[in-house]
């Protein structure tokens, strides 16, 4: 298995308690919800970054986890990771030019594994609609606590959709200020006819002192949420960034 160093993925204190608590909203979320689905509506929006940073916690905190960068078309995770070889991912897997255990990767943080996308295919959304795909979720399901999945933009391509069919629940990241309320609907609406339950937002505010807003909800069916009052507040001193990590029902 070949292993990647992590390219400075720790944030500072006041971060890493903001990400400590949306890895214990997503725990909370239930032990049934192992495989989770992270989209946005347009590119940039920080979903990648999200993906990778809630990885990480949940493996920190000695869960075995898996990322695993779906977005066949648009792959900014390999810039995270520092690699000595030549490393095959997702699209190779899909497309039979390589095996599974030849595409997980191991990482310098115990427990932590990623599986990259690869090269860029011309039909990606036939690969990640095609049987492999799910047979691929239901074995990595069986061996790792958490499967987190980076999918491409659901407001631009269908993709997110298709892979959430596999999932277990699904997490949308917002841009605040940049995205409208009626694109995020339309948003939520096509990912819920993947019938895979919305856990949460995570809204994201590019600004000199950034926010991050994680409002995590619990599905009572597919109409209406459990709303939680429980806030939990990480102010950055030494860097740009502020966190504010909130649960509450959005929908």
């Amino acid at each position: 298995m070949i292993k990647v160093k992590l390219s400075n993925w720790k944030s500072d204190h006041q971060m890493d308690e903001a990400y400590k608590a949306l890895r214990t909203n997503i725990q909370f979320c239930g032990a049934d919800k192992k495989v989770i689905a992270l989209t946005s509506c347009t590119p940039n929006e920080g979903k990648s970054s999200v993906a990778f940073n809630l990885a990480a916690s949940l493996a920190e905190s000695g869960k075995s986890v898996l990322l695993i960068d779906a977005d066949l078309r648009k792959s900014v995770l390999m810039g995270r990771v520092t690699v000595d070889q030549e490393v095959m991912g997702l699209a190779h897997y899909l497309s039979k030019q390589a095996k599974l255990s030849d595409v997980i990767c191991a990482t310098t943080l115990p427990k932590f594994h990623i599986i990259f996308s690869g090269i860029v295919p011309p039909n990606p959304a036939e690969l990640l609609g095609n049987r492999l795909f799910k047979d691929m979720i239901r074995v990595v399901r069986d061996v790792y606590d958490y499967v987190i999945v980076d999918t491409p933009p659901l407001g631009l391509i269908i993709d997110s959709a298709i892979i959430a069919d596999s999932c277990d629940g699904s997490v949308i990241v917002i841009e605040s200020g940049t995205i409208s309320y009626r694109f995020v609907q339309e948003v939520k609406d096509q990912l819920a006819k993947s019938n895979c339950p919305i856990l949460g937002t995570i809204l994201t505010v590019s600004l000199a002192a950034m926010v991050i807003m994680v409002n995590m909800v619990n599905t009572v069916n597919t109409v209406s949420m459990v709303h939680t009052e429980i806030m939990v507040r990480a102010v950055a001193v030494r860097s740009k960034m502020t966190l504010i990590i909130e649960m509450s029902g959005l929908f």
